[in-house]
């Protein structure tokens, strides 16, 4: 028994959390109300959010659902472990195609053909077929590494080109679409449970009730959103080679994509170890993961306010990486065989505040993306970024599986995502210190073009 029971810290903690991020929800939104008073600006956000959120919202359905999915088949532990692994290295094979598509023949067509790719992945998971679900987590992979890059490159490319808007708002995007995130995924995951268990549906049925929402996504986008275009001289083999050789020569970008596989390759290594780690606790698992989004709502609110009140995005970051450190050291420490009963609370505790972490980071991450990364090949450039995150993450599944889970390998892993967290604070130091290159691709954005107090 662990020093304070952790359902009553978790059903505690719950509702001063959720009022601390409505208030910090409003202290956020007043400072993205003084900043933006442009209605044109904010009737653009939401053509990119209804279609945008639509595809989260079906994400967020799926993600909870997948293994109890695969267990409910009746597959063993060890042919999950390889459909999980194969959709990873999916994301890595074809990852780093799907951008130079995007930017070659057009971002608003990739999003498209992501609405139709992850409806198919999933009907896939209709059949108990093995092959089929393999096939299913293939596409899915392909389906990942386009949500996570090409709908965020259309919107920048809008923002800063088609609209000319300040790159300064582009945060102001990102943090509004971090806390709904969270807020989606809390009703996904009230939705998914209610399918799956109260109406007697299975687990098949939160990927059945996604199905509508791609529909109508791919509906929205086809009708309303412009296409836009990166680098369309080059051969798509070409392209494929010109955004690498692109991150290796420029060292601003080179550093920023390791700050981001780094971060983020922690992050979904946690999605795989809290359930376990908690599991000593006998959490509600409904309750936990409804804590976790509102700790990432949280954040993404603590961002909006830093970022009114004058702080740099580049140095949010470096909080974002040693809060993440910090955390993931407490967590090595709590998640010691001879401690973990004990301790299951603390480790709760430091995974909130991972959270709040995640919510910080991702509108920050993607301002700087917008700062530093060249729009001819940006949802290339974003795809290869997210290589070296898949190939650690599978590394770190695989460990987990090879080793049965053991409260000793969790402790191994926890103790390397804090020194790889960081690794990454040191090299988000050094991206401060980077000049960035001039060019005229880049002049867009050069923010000092624009008057925020008169938009």
């Amino acid at each position: 028994m662990s020093f304070i029971d952790l359902t009553t810290l978790i059903e505690t903690a719950f509702i001063p959390l959720s009022v601390a991020a409505y208030f910090l929800y409003v202290s956020g939104q007043k400072a993205v109300t003084d900043l933006v008073q442009n209605k044109e600006f904010l009737s653009f956000q939401n053509v990119y959010f209804l279609p945008y959120f639509m595809a989260l919202f079906s994400d967020w359905l799926q993600g909870p659902y997948v293994y109890k999915l695969y267990s409910y088949y009746g597959f063993p532990q060890e042919q999950i472990a390889v459909l999980y692994v194969v959709g990873f290295a999916s994301s890595v094979i074809f990852g780093t195609t799907t951008g130079p598509l995007a930017d070659k023949f057009g971002r608003k067509k990739m999003v498209v053909i992501f609405c139709l790719l992850y409806s198919l992945c999933c009907l896939t998971k209709l059949s108990p077929n093995f092959f089929i679900l393999l096939i299913g987590r293939i596409l899915g992979g392909i389906s990942t590494s386009i949500l996570f890059s090409v709908f965020e490159s259309w919107y920048i490319h809008e923002h800063t080109i088609t609209w000319k808007y300040p790159l300064d708002w582009v945060s102001l995007t990102f943090s509004k679409a971090t806390f709904f995130n969270g807020l989606l995924a809390i009703f996904a995951g009230i939705i998914a449970q209610i399918s799956s268990d109260w109406m007697g549906y299975g687990p098949v049925s939160p990927f059945i009730i996604a199905m509508p929402f791609l529909i109508v996504a791919s509906v929205i986008i086809f009708n309303n959103w412009p296409e836009n275009y990166g680098e369309r001289d080059l051969k798509w083999s070409g392209s494929c080679i010109e955004g690498l050789k692109t991150i290796m020569s420029n060292k601003k970008i080179l550093a920023l994509g390791l700050v981001q596989s780094l971060f983020e390759s922690n992050m979904y290594i946690f999605v795989f170890l809290w359930t376990p780690v908690l599991e000593p606790g006998l959490p509600p698992i409904g309750l936990t993961f409804a804590s976790f989004m509102i700790a990432i709502m949280i954040g993404s609110s603590v961002y909006s306010i830093l970022l009114k009140n004058g702080m740099k995005s580049d140095v949010i970051l470096r909080y974002c990486l040693s809060t993440m450190g910090i955390s993931m050291l407490v967590c090595a420490i709590t998640s010691s065989p001879e401690l973990e009963k004990d301790l299951v609370s603390v480790s709760f505790l430091s995974f909130l505040l991972l959270e709040v972490s995640v919510g910080m980071y991702f509108p920050c991450i993607g301002r700087l993306r917008g700062e530093t990364i060249p729009d001819s090949l940006r949802a290339n450039i974003m795809n290869w970024f997210r290589v070296p995150m898949n190939i650690i993450t599978c590394g770190a599944l695989l460990g987990m599986h090879a080793t049965g889970k053991s409260s000793r390998a969790n402790q191994v892993i926890f103790l390397l995502c804090a020194l790889s967290s960081f690794l990454g604070y040191l090299l988000s130091v050094s991206f401060s210190k980077i000049p960035k290159p001039s060019s005229n691709e880049e002049d867009y954005l050069k923010t000092d073009k624009h008057d925020v107090s008169n938009a």
